[in-house]
């Protein structure tokens, strides 16, 4: 019985150390796991960078890999209870049933974002202004208008008094990027930070109005984060000087 206990307690052991690898010796003491970010799909390349910054500052904390989609999408899952410390959507009308339900108190806003005419490269389409998107020999793609993108574009086009008929409404922004980028449209509506994300596999139009026409992104931590120290070390670290100099390099604004 001895012999047994004791090789018992050597497994134990090897499992212990097992899930210890690959974590700095002060992340492996910290009591709280690595900390789940909700962001919208417009976020994506900007809060990749910022997680890395964030565990580089605070090599006691970890981020899990963050989960993007559709700001509409992602407060589903929240309300549903899914589990989450930090909510990062697109506006704040996507926030506020995630604060009805309880799930989340009044985000503060920590970036804004503005509306990009996305182009073939080259625009061969010889596309200028939002009136272009009208010609019904274009294949164009918006957002669904439940999305916070698609809430902007309609916005937009209904103050250009423009109307549009796509040929698809997709569920997020990367979504239309993509569509546009991989040839399936001539053009779509996107964030001028998708634009500066695409790089050089789409070309950006700065259509009249688009800076009146503004989403102001809301963070906020969940009521029920299994984290929460470490996620409002995570929020405030987004409003830092440090996390706001990465979300400007990624073209988005300061509220």
């Amino acid at each position: 019985m001895r012999r047994t206990i004791g090789a018992s307690a050597v497994v134990a052991g090897l499992i212990a150390l097992t899930g210890c690898a690959g974590m700095t010796s002060e992340q492996a003491t910290s009591q709280e796991p690595p900390v789940i970010v909700f962001a919208a799909a417009s976020l994506h390349g900007a809060f990749d960078e910022l997680a890395d910054a964030f565990m580089t500052a605070h090599p006691l904390y970890a981020v899990a890999p963050v989960h993007y989609d559709g700001s509409q999408a992602l407060a589903t899952q929240v309300i549903d209870g899914a589990d989450v410390d930090v909510i990062a959507f697109a506006n704040d009308a996507s926030l506020a049933p995630v604060v009805e339900a309880g799930r989340s108190a009044d985000g503060e806003v920590f970036a804004t974002n503005t509306l990009r005419i996305a182009v073939a490269q080259g625009n061969p389409n010889r596309i200028s202004e939002l009136e272009d998107l009208a010609d019904p020999s274009l294949a164009v793609v918006l957002c669904a208008p439940e999305v916070p993108c698609g809430t902007a574009a309609q916005t937009l086009l209904a103050r250009a008094e423009v109307t549009v008929v796509p040929v698809s409404e997709e569920t997020n922004v990367t979504s239309v990027l993509r569509r546009v980028a991989d040839g399936e449209a001539d053009a779509g509506l996107v964030y001028a930070t998708d634009i500066v994300a695409a790089d050089s596999d789409v070309d950006g139009i700065v259509p009249s109005g688009a800076d009146a026409v503004v989403n102001r992104y809301p963070i906020a931590v969940a009521e029920s984060a299994p984290s929460p120290e470490a996620a409002h070390a995570f929020v405030d670290f987004v409003l830092s000087d440090a996390g706001q100099s990465i979300l400007a390099a990624h073209g988005f604004e300061r509220p």
